[in-house]
């Protein structure tokens, strides 16, 4: 049965990157319900597209690089000048590639990685902390991580240190925001059915479609959790690989496939 999350209609929400994928899926979900949502992301033609989706003046753009911390601010600024501080704010842009130390051309892709997944969490929550907390909302910022994130993948050393920083980031702004009101919630998804799973040619267990992952994930921040993974299966394994010993996982590892190292 899906789940289905508390009405948005009058919230404020804001998401980045809303292009595709994970955050397209939110963006749309949110609007459906009648919440102004701003949406950012590095290709503006497909942010317009989805503005022409709904009536005008509830899906706000914002042509943004997450790494790009003046920007961010500049779009967190117009975004309240325009609706109002959000209720929400969803810091969904992420990166995903296969990398390898051995490869020098692979640092700069360490590099991206890190600046989006980590650095664009903070440059997207900064900005509008002050606002939130000055407005008397109930505030609610949230991070995408992964299952990525709890044990070291092979040939994935940026994408699963990335969103393993990105979870321990994310608690500590979480014990941060609670003497403010401020919740945070964590959410790290398994495998998704996305452009950036698209080009995997492994299995994916549990692989869900992006449509019902976004219903779940609404669901969660609604419920104002503090850590979800998603889907519910992913969470077991997640709880096992947290006490494989070290030995076991490298054997287990040895010979798993890796990520294609291609910019996604």
């Amino acid at each position: 049965m899906l789940h289905t999350s508390t009405p948005a209609a009058g919230q404020r929400v804001f998401i980045t990157g809303a292009s595709s994928g994970i955050g397209l899926a939110l963006a749309r979900h949110y609007l459906r319900q009648g919440a102004i949502v701003g949406v950012t992301a590095r290709r503006s033609t497909l942010l317009e597209s989805l503005v022409a989706e709904f009536p005008a003046g509830q899906c706000l753009p914002y042509q943004v690089d997450v790494r790009d911390a003046h920007a961010m601010q500049a779009a967190a600024q117009a975004f309240i000048q325009a609706a109002g501080v959000p209720h929400i704010v969803i810091a969904n842009a992420g990166v995903s590639r296969g990398t390898l130390t051995a490869e020098a051309e692979d640092i700069e892709a360490f590099h991206t990685v890190f600046e989006i997944n980590v650095f664009g969490l903070v440059h997207t929550f900064q900005p509008f902390i002050a606002a939130i907390r000055a407005s008397g909302l109930q505030g609610q910022l949230v991070g995408i991580a992964s299952v990525a994130g709890i044990r070291g993948l092979p040939g994935a050393g940026a994408y699963s240190a990335s969103k393993s920083a990105a979870i321990t980031y994310l608690e500590s702004l979480r014990t941060e925001m609670q003497h403010h009101g401020i919740a945070v919630t964590t959410i790290a998804p398994g495998y998704i059915r996305t452009p950036m799973t698209d080009v995997n040619g492994y299995r994916m267990p549990f692989l869900m479609d992006v449509d019902i992952a976004a219903a779940k994930f609404a669901h969660a921040i609604a419920r104002r959790k503090r850590f979800v993974v998603i889907p519910w299966q992913m969470g077991w394994v997640a709880r096992i690989l947290r006490i494989i010993p070290r030995w076991l996982w490298d054997r287990l590892t040895k010979n798993a496939p890796h990520k294609p190292r291609i910019e996604i």
